[in-house]
């Protein structure tokens, strides 16, 4: 992840050395050679994902011109981790504050769970009745809840990992066409992740935090962040349901006609497409991908 951005920008370059420097993490190496067992790890996966994201920031503002669209938003948002980064492309925290809170988020929820027996299972074809009914039929005395609301026709649950396995299994009786067994670390967005709230509290209290420059999303409630709000919202969304296909439809509220998704990859694009099949959306995840955009 990031290596072309690596070496084409020095701003990018930056960007890496100062993420060493106060995570105390080799993510050069991580990113551009892995492992890839020690990268999927969510405390070594939060830091990394920001880093190449906030590099990928630094090199379009590096190379497009000041009046580019990628560069003026008129508002932002992030799933999960990347609700971080929103609050950081808006200027409601700084680089070395946003590293340092994805840090300890990171390493909280990895120690979460580890101490749970937890899992998530996406649901294909699914929409909120079927999986909350999915969720009540297979709990048997187990936790089991929606977590990420992505977009029409995909929902994640999340939970111990015996209760996703009734899910999956159970799904069709229910009307969802598919069910897969997620590969994570633990069951993300709910109660099991109680004692990475209790743990990054502390840490969000001592952050400095502005008012955004533009409007953030929060993912609990797909409404627009305030400084005073943004601390309890992020303890929130650790715990919480990651109410994404609202946060883009919200955006689409606000009169958004183009999309950037900056980051490795673009999964985002493919939930905005699921909502809108003609959506403008630009995916910012290269070298590649930067240069054309600087040629438009």
């Amino acid at each position: 992840m990031g290596k072309d951005l690596h070496e084409a920008h020095a701003a990018a370059r930056r960007v890496f050395e100062d993420a060493e420097a106060i995570s105390g993490l080799p993510l050069r190496s991580l990113c551009f050679d892995g492992p890839k067992d020690r990268l999927d790890r969510t405390d070594v996966a939060q830091p990394a994902m920001f880093t190449v994201s906030a590099a990928i920031l630094a090199a379009m503002k590096e190379t497009l011109a000041p009046g580019s669209p990628a560069l003026s938003p008129a508002a932002t948002a992030g799933l999960s981790l990347g609700e971080y980064t929103a609050l950081y492309a808006a200027g409601a925290m700084d680089f070395e504050t946003t590293l340092k809170l994805v840090t300890r988020r990171g390493a909280a929820m990895q120690a979460a769970a580890q101490a749970s027996e937890g899992g998530m299972v996406a649901l294909i074809g699914a929409d909120e009745p079927q999986a909350l009914a999915l969720c009540q039929a297979v709990a048997e005395g187990q936790v089991i809840v929606p977590a990420n609301f992505n977009c029409p026709g995909q929902i994640v649950l999340s939970g111990a990992k015996a209760a996703c396995a009734r899910a999956a299994a159970r799904a069709k009786e229910f009307g969802v066409g598919n069910a897969v067994v997620l590969d994570v670390a633990g069951a993300f967005h709910s109660e099991f992740m109680k004692p990475a709230a209790e743990q990054l509290a502390a840490a969000l209290e001592a952050a400095e935090i502005r008012e955004p420059a533009v409007p953030v999303l929060a993912n609990v409630d797909a409404r627009p962040h305030a400084a005073a709000t943004i601390r309890a919202k992020l303890l929130e969304q650790l715990v919480r349901p990651v109410r994404w296909g609202a946060c883009l439809e919200a955006l689409r509220a606000y009169g958004v006609e183009r999309f950037f998704e900056v980051g490795a990859g673009k999964v985002l694009a493919g939930h905005m497409k699921r909502i809108d099949r003609k959506a403008n959306v630009t995916g910012v995840n290269s070298q590649e991908a930067l240069a054309g955009l600087a040629r438009e």
